[in-house]
This record gives C-alpha cells, sequence and structure tokens, in this order.
C-alpha cells in the first residue's frame, strides 16, 4: 500500500471525526472479489403496510422508453420512511432495491 493511500485515509478518519458521518454525502458498499452489489431497479406494485411496499423488478431500456416489467413482486422495506408511520409512495414509482441480509430494502422519498 502506497503512503498516499494511507493518508487519504486516515484524512477521510479525521473529518469524520470533526464533523460526523451525517455530513458524507456518499454510499459504499463492501463485496466480495467473486461477488457482485446485489442491487436492481424496482417499480412500485403497491403499499402493503407501514413502510413495507410491493415491487416488481424492471429492466432499464433504451432512452426514452419505460422500464419493462420482469419477474415476481415481492416485498421490500422503504428506508426513506418511519417503520412506525404508515407509508405514502405512490404506485407507479420507481425505486434501486438493495437486499439486506434476508430482506428487501430501498430509499425512496415520497
Amino acid at each position: 500500500m502506497d503512503k498516499r493511500h494511507v493518508t487519504d485515509q486516515q484524512q477521510v478518519l479525521a473529518d469524520l471525526a470533526r464533523q460526523g458521518a451525517d455530513n458524507r454525502k456518499e454510499t459504499s458498499m463492501v463485496v466480495n472479489a467473486a461477488a457482485s452489489a446485489a442491487a436492481w431497479a424496482v417499480k412500485i406494485v403497491s403499499h402493503v403496510d407501514h413502510n413495507v411496499y410491493s415491487v416488481q423488478p424492471v429492466v432499464l431500456g433504451e432512452v426514452g422508453t419505460l422500464p419493462l416489467s420482469v419477474g415476481a413482486p415481492a416485498e421490500a422495506f422503504n428506508l426513506a420512511e418511519s417503520f412506525l408511520g404508515q407509508g405514502t409512495l405512490s404506485a407507479g414509482t420507481y425505486a434501486l432495491m438493495f437486499r439486506v441480509g434476508d430482506k428487501n430494502a430501498f430509499y425512496a422519498v415520497p
């Protein structure tokens, strides 16, 4: 590892210590060398309960065309909404869904 990389990492840690993690405007994901990030585009089909929605995977096509629904619907949590309140996303909203443990999750602000 070169010295520049170590210094950059030390700077990131120092910034986090001073400002806190809330000021960081990035997302990162750690994956195994043989794996890939499990994320895909979905369309909200319906509201199930609280912040849980029925979502349908979609395939993105050419520019100017609507995404094509594929596969079976699944349930997913919207992390942008409270776990205690009722969700307000409308059907037809698109999001990026991730697999978190044994649950599906996405982040879409209503």
